[in-house]
């Protein structure tokens, strides 16, 4: 019998969730526990951190757990790092679902950039409307340069305070060109600072970005080690032995 371990937190994974809720498979959703009021998944969830590599293994042979499907945020790499030597420990078979990253087209300005440091050192000096869509874990580095007018988006509102003075925007994606464009704009947004996540929910700030002219400077994804990746929830059903076009 399967008893599955999503380690959650994406649009992907709500996805897979759903799937593998159609099919029946017994399975469990954790949620990190960054977002305060997380959406509803049609699976038993739970929410926080397991107590690192030890923890999580403890978790996986507590629970009877055979099989652990990692689709975490693309950046959330400690987590992932986590996962991989939790399964090596309990051989327990480990798969990835990571979507695909967005590739530069001709029209665009990008600065390619390996992490936060390299991407505050690539902004300019002069002052300028900032827009960092990077996640609060990682604005405090940009406190080195204050003169910018930063423009913030976050899920939650922040609950303690920011390294810097900033615009914040409350609100939870999928953003469109359309709205992407119109905060821009309004905002006489002049750079973006991304990370490299890839997939549609998040694209439109890149194509207005395009749009626009503006430069964006884009961190790249952080190294990981070797794993069994996908990009497809029906990669994944297919791995855990069932379809996932039940009723075709």
């Amino acid at each position: 019998m399967i008893r599955a371990l999503i380690l959650g937190g994406t649009a992907d994974a709500s996805l897979l969730a759903a799937e593998i809720a159609r099919a029946g498979i017994d399975a469990v959703y954790s949620y990190g526990g960054r977002t305060r009021a997380p959406a509803d998944q049609p699976l038993p969830t739970r929410i926080g951190g397991f107590g690192g590599v030890s923890g999580l293994a403890d978790y996986i042979r507590a629970e009877g757990i055979t099989h652990v499907i990692d689709a975490t945020h693309p950046f959330a790499a400690e987590m992932s790092r986590h996962a991989v030597e939790a399964c090596a420990d309990t051989n327990a078979p480990l798969i990835a679902l990571e979507r695909a990253p967005w590739t530069r087209a001709s029209a665009d300005t990008w600065i390619e950039v390996t992490d936060v440091d390299t991407a505050v050192s690539a902004l300019p000096d002069a002052p300028a409307n900032v827009f960092l869509a990077i996640g609060r874990q990682h604005i405090a580095p940009f406190a080195a340069k204050p003169q910018h007018a930063y423009t913030l988006r976050f899920v939650d509102p922040p609950d303690a305070p920011l390294p810097f003075a900033a615009d914040v925007i409350v609100s939870r994606g999928p953003f469109t060109l359309h709205s992407e464009l119109a905060m821009m704009r309004t905002r006489g947004i002049a750079w973006i600072v991304a990370r490299n996540s890839g997939g549609d929910g998040a694209r439109a700030k890149i194509d207005a970005a395009r749009r626009l002219g503006l430069p964006v400077i884009m961190i790249s994804r952080p190294q990981l080690p070797e794993r069994l990746r996908v990009e497809r929830v029906t990669d994944v059903m297919q791995w855990l032995g069932h379809s996932a076009c039940l009723g075709a």
